[in-house]
């Protein structure tokens, strides 16, 4: 158990378990994109040779990314898509190796994953940006947003960033180890008793459970357990001191966020009480979910 409450903080924010990785950074991309007529249909944008799957409503002067989390969908944004559509223009992805989008490379780390959203964002030709990362995305949101000024105004985590400057201990580097030679092993087996035991609150439906279950558990195997490990070497909190703007977060209470260290270290944030539910408020109590994600998209506005 203390295995798979260990790797939860893993996903919850894909916390860098170790610390002395180096910024990498970018400045130009590989694009095979163009600029985008908000009329036409089935633009493609591509990222170095792989298809990146959408959805977008195309009107609104203010755009909402929405970037799921690991081993699941765009669709999972089906209780704010045409919600805040009515407001806003929404835009939902399927990232590289999940969903509709491509699988056809070998790489990737959070930098591989903010380079596609970048060519969303570029190759839509989006203004007014606000990303929202659930779980590991919260990492690629704020990779992007930092190669994306002024195009993004706001990044907003859900269900992530819940600690800041935790450590690596002997301990949690065994466990960790052990359990990707399980999952490597057994996939299925490894990765359904780890979203069963730590990615659920006592309230979660059961039909969100096999949703979520049946999801991660039929990703490819190689590319869900890659992203997870090579996401630990993202140097996210010192990411997070270069961010120039608030980090807003609509997080559960069910996993505490350690709010008192982001005010130790300077972060400025605003956070966003969603209350004890799983992993995916935004599915498990979508009414309270859709009421502070537009509390925090005015906040990023005004």
């Amino acid at each position: 158990m203390t295995r798979l409450i260990k790797l939860s903080g893993i996903l919850a924010f894909v916390m860098p378990m170790a610390c002395t990785s180096p910024n990498n950074t970018y400045s130009t991309l590989d694009s095979t994109a163009i600029p985008k007529d908000s009329s036409a249909e089935n633009f493609k944008v591509v990222n170095k040779g792989v298809n990146i799957a959408y959805d977008d409503s195309k009107k609104g002067d203010t755009t909402l990314v929405f970037i799921h989390g690991w081993g699941i969908n765009k669709s999972y944004w089906e209780n704010q898509d045409t919600v805040f559509a009515k407001h806003y223009r929404v835009v939902t992805m399927d990232l590289p190796g999940f969903g509709e989008s491509g699988k056809n490379r070998k790489s990737w780390t959070v930098e591989d994953y903010a380079k596609d959203v970048s060519e969303v964002l570029n190759g839509l030709d989006l203004k007014n940006v606000i990303l929202i990362g659930h779980s590991m995305s919260g990492a690629i949101a704020l990779e992007t947003a930092l190669n994306n000024q002024p195009r993004v105004i706001g990044l907003i985590g859900i269900d992530n960033f819940n600690t800041y400057g935790a450590k690596e201990t002997p301990q949690s580097k065994k466990e960790t180890e052990v359990f990707f030679k399980d999952a490597r092993a057994h996939y299925k087996k490894t990765v359904t008793a780890y979203v069963n035991q730590a990615l659920f609150a006592p309230s979660t439906p059961k039909s969100i459970r096999k949703r979520v279950v049946d999801d991660i558990a039929n990703s490819d195997s190689t590319i869900a357990l890659d992203c997870i490990e090579q996401s630990m070497s993202y140097s996210g909190d010192a990411k997070l001191k270069s961010l120039k703007m608030p980090l807003y977060l609509i997080n559960s209470s069910a996993n505490p966020t350690d709010t008192l260290a982001f005010r130790k270290n300077g972060i400025a944030y605003h956070f966003f009480n969603v209350g004890k539910t799983g992993h995916y408020p935004m599915l498990e109590k979508p009414e309270k979910f859709n009421a502070l994600l537009a509390q925090a998209i005015e906040k990023i506005k005004h």
